[in-house]
């Protein structure tokens, strides 16, 4: 006879991933379109020019501060932890949890007050004496959006915590609530009389404490909804300090996870600081790259998530054949289900720009400006799926220390590459130079990971993965080839001349004909890939 089960027991039980699992895809849609939506207001309200750009650059800081303080450690040391002393501890691990937040918290809270103590000398360090720079907004904007670090974090543990539990619906959910939050405090910007003064910068207005005090009030939201389904799993906090033993395990790999982001942190310092040489162009850059995530948010980040799993049994069984089967499957599974949507960017980049951002304050060449950047660095979309699953494969090795190598690599080609930018792009196409940059990184991310790849597990059946990708290539070229002959047919027979119009019938066309299309060649070319590739889109159209 079996007693009734507590809430830890539930949490421990399967099937809760199974029935979350239409909710992770509608959630992970709702979250792109919500922060599109949030974006596309934002640029609307306050345009594409030094406002935007100074915004863009404080809200950036919280975010690597936070990767900095507890982003790479969470990932390498903290998880990985929590799951073993689930296992291994008579409590099932809540005491180590307690201990986590009780440390997430302290180091968090320390960093942003040291933080906001040196938001002068972070303003100076990521946009320097740039010709298009407004420091004093900046550092404005950074003391309100600061306070955030903490929010990051715990957002980001917590939902690590829930998901241990088998909790999995809430922390997918918890981003749109910010973008609501962002949405509903645009609105209301929009709404309040008077604007932001540049020169001189006041604290006290109203539209710049709304405009920042918001933003970090939605981070704020999305960390604060965890609580609650926290306390559904039974889990009771107190603050627990000392030192778990079991750390020092991890110590080495913590290390190298830990230069990885900090590497990441120089390269968004440069970048930054190169964009904001060209008005508008960091605000491009942000929101092109928003764009272009979508597709890999939707179809790469799932495809990556099924083969992780497989991928580290494979490395801890030391079965080299069916490791190189994944990464190979991988590999050819990004270029059919992306390559695609990157011809729909390269070709419908500029009409993506006039139809979507070019509304309000941006104006037509605001939104030809995120356009632009769109349609000459889509070729990046590929590569840079490749370069994250490549990654992964060492990862399941065990090994964090060739990941940071090849990270170094990227960020010493993508310096190098946007200075070069900087010294031969004229101002206003400085937004297409950056974003070219960040491409071509990933593209010599994606060559040296597959050579290094190929001396660590021998052959990778990189010929049948490059024939593959040939194919996408060319079925891509050809679908919307005739997609966009058709969408400049039907703009000359309907007469369209107005620049915002021309650029939606476009899109609509190129987008209705040219994917279908390019799929429907490529299950001609009877590429294997096709049906799974074409099965998992269906299934999440049915899911929205």
């Amino acid at each position: 006879m079996s007693g009734p089960t507590t809430a830890r027991e539930q949490s421990k039980q399967g099937p809760s991933l199974a029935q979350a699992s239409g909710s992770m895809a509608i959630a992970t849609i709702v979250s792109r379109a919500s922060g599109l939506l949030s974006k596309l207001m934002l640029i609307t309200i306050i345009g594409s020019g030094a406002l935007n750009d100074s915004y863009q650059a404080a809200t950036t800081l919280p975010t690597m501060i936070n990767e900095l303080l507890l982003g790479g450690v969470l990932t390498s040391v903290a998880i990985p932890m929590l799951v073993r002393a689930e296992k291994e501890d008579p409590d099932g691990g809540e005491s180590y949890a307690q201990w986590l937040i009780t440390m997430a918290v302290t180091l968090l809270g320390i960093g942003t007050l040291i933080a906001l103590a040196c938001a002068p000398l972070l303003t100076a360090l990521f946009v320097g004496d740039a010709d298009q720079a407004r420091p004093e907004l900046v550092t404005a904007f950074a003391y309100l959006v600061l306070p955030g670090i903490v929010f990051y974090g715990l957002s980001a543990l917590l939902g690590a915590i829930l998901n241990t539990k088998n909790v999995f619906g809430l922390p997918t959910w918890a981003p749109v609530l910010n973008n609501v939050v962002v949405i509903v405090t645009l609105a209301v910007y929009a709404l309040v009389p008077g604007e932001i003064s540049m020169d001189p910068v006041r604290m006290g207005e109203p539209k710049l404490l709304i405009l920042g005090l918001g933003t970090m009030l939605g981070v704020a939201v999305q960390a604060s909804v965890l609580l609650p389904a926290m306390k559904r799993t039974g889990f009771k906090f107190r603050w627990r300090w000392g030192w778990d033993r079991r750390l020092a395990e991890f110590g080495g790999l913590a290390f190298w996870v830990l230069l990885y982001v900090g590497l990441g942190f120089v390269s968004m310092i440069v970048l930054t600081r190169v964009a904001m040489n060209g008005e508008g162009a960091l605000t491009a850059y942000n929101f092109q790259w928003l764009v272009a995530q979508v597709p890999y948010g939707v179809l790469g980040v799932s495809l990556l998530t099924a083969l992780m799993p497989k991928m580290s049994r494979a490395a801890a069984e030391d079965d080299t054949q069916s490791l190189v089967g994944d990464l190979s499957l991988g590999n050819r599974m990004s270029a059919i289900m992306l390559m695609p949507f990157s011809a729909l960017m390269t070709v419908a980049g500029v009409s993506i720009g006039v139809a979507v951002f070019s509304h309000g304050a941006s104006g037509l060449e605001g939104g030809e400006r995120v356009g632009t950047a769109l349609a000459l660095s889509a070729f990046g979309l590929v590569p840079y799926a490749i370069t994250l699953l490549q990654l992964r494969v060492f990862y399941a090795l065990k090994d964090a220390r060739t990941p940071t190598i090849i990270q170094g690599i990227i960020v010493v080609v993508r310096i190098g590459l946007l200075y070069a930018f900087l010294a031969i792009s004229p101002p206003d196409k400085l937004a297409a130079g950056v974003s070219i940059a960040m491409s071509l990184s990933f593209v010599v991310g994606c060559l040296v990971g597959q050579l290094w790849l190929r001396v660590r597990l021998g052959r990778l059946r990189t010929g049948y993965t490059v024939w593959t990708v040939c194919l996408s290539v060319v079925a891509s070229a050809i679908g919307f080839g005739v997609a966009t002959g058709l969408a400049w047919g039907l703009v000359s027979v309907l007469g369209l001349e107005s620049p915002v119009p021309t650029a939606a019938c476009e899109l609509v066309v190129q987008t209705v004909v040219g994917l279908p299309l390019s799929f429907g060649l490529m299950a001609l070319f009877r590429v294997p890939e096709v049906k799974p590739a074409l099965d998992k889109v269906i299934r999440l159209v049915r899911r929205r």
